[in-house]
C-alpha cells in the first residue's frame, strides 16, 4: 500500500510542478505582451488558460483518489493538503495572468504612463517573486518561502505609492482618466498575484516545517531579507 501511495505522491508533486512552471511561463507573456504590445503573446495566453484550468481538475481529481484509496499521515498527508492550497492559488495565478493579457489592448498607446508611475518594475517584482516561489516549492526551500513572504510588504507598498500616483495624474489631466483606469486594474491585479504568491509560500513553510504561519507576524527575524530575491 505505502509503495502505491509513493508513487501517487510523486505523480502529484510533479502535477503540481508542472502546473507552476505553466502559470509561471503565462505570467511572463502576460507581461511581455503588455509591456512589448504584443496583442498575439497575449492571444496566446488567453487561450492557454483552458490548458490552466485542466490542470487544476486532474491535480484535485488526484488528491481526492488518493484520500479515497490510502490513509496519508504526516508528510504525506501535508503535502496532499498543500497540493490541494497551492493548486488553488496556482489557478488563480493563470486567471489574473489572463486579466493582464487583456490590459494590453487598451493600454498599448499609454506605456509611457505605466513606466512613469513605475508599473513596468513592480510587473518586474512580481515576476521573480512568482519564480523563486515555485523555486520554493520544487526544492522544499523553507528560507526562500520565508523571503517571498516577507517581500509581499514590498510589493504592498508599491501598489500604495503607484496608486497615489495615478490618483495625482487623472486629477490634474482629465484626458488621463480612462488609461489610469485601466493601470489601476492592472495595479491591483499585480497586488494580488503576489498576495497568491505569498500564499503558496505559506504552504511550503507548512510542508517543510509543519507549521501553520498564516496571519503571524514574521518579520522580526533579521536573517531573512526579501531585497535579496527582489
Amino acid at each position: 500500500m505505502y509503495h502505491y501511495l509513493e508513487e501517487e505522491i510523486d505523480q502529484l508533486r510533479t502535477k503540481v510542478i508542472k502546473m507552476g512552471s505553466l502559470v509561471e511561463e503565462q505570467l511572463d507573456f502576460a507581461i511581455r505582451s503588455l509591456f512589448e504590445r504584443n496583442l498575439e503573446l497575449a492571444k496566446i495566453v488567453i487561450e492557454r488558460d483552458e490548458k490552466v484550468d485542466k490542470f487544476d481538475v486532474k491535480i484535485d481529481k488526484l488528491c481526492q483518489r488518493i484520500f479515497a484509496l490510502t490513509q496519508p499521515v504526516a508528510v504525506d498527508l501535508r503535502i496532499i493538503l498543500s497540493a490541494l492550497k497551492i493548486n488553488n492559488d496556482l489557478e488563480r495565478i493563470g486567471d489574473i495572468a489572463v486579466n493582464i493579457a487583456e490590459r494590453a489592448e487598451p493600454l498599448k498607446d499609454n506605456l509611457n504612463i505605466l513606466s512613469e508611475v513605475g508599473l513596468d518594475v513592480m510587473a518586474e517584482k512580481v515576476k521573480i517573486v512568482m519564480r523563486k516561489t515555485i523555486d520554493s516549492f520544487v526544492n522544499n526551500d523553507h528560507d526562500l518561502a520565508f523571503s517571498v513572504i516577507k517581500s509581499d510588504d514590498i510589493i504592498d507598498d508599491m501598489d500604495r505609492n503607484i496608486f497615489n500616483k495615478l490618483v495625482e495624474m487623472m486629477e490634474s489631466d482629465s484626458s488621463v482618466i480612462k488609461p489610469c483606469a485601466h493601470c489601476i486594474s492592472l495595479l491591483r491585479h499585480l497586488e494580488r498575484l503576489a498576495d497568491h504568491a505569498t500564499n503558496v509560500a505559506e504552504e511550503v513553510v507548512f510542508l517543510v516545517d509543519s507549521k501553520i504561519i498564516k496571519h503571524k507576524n514574521i518579520l522580526d527575524n533579521p536573517d531573512i531579507n526579501p531585497e535579496d530575491i527582489i
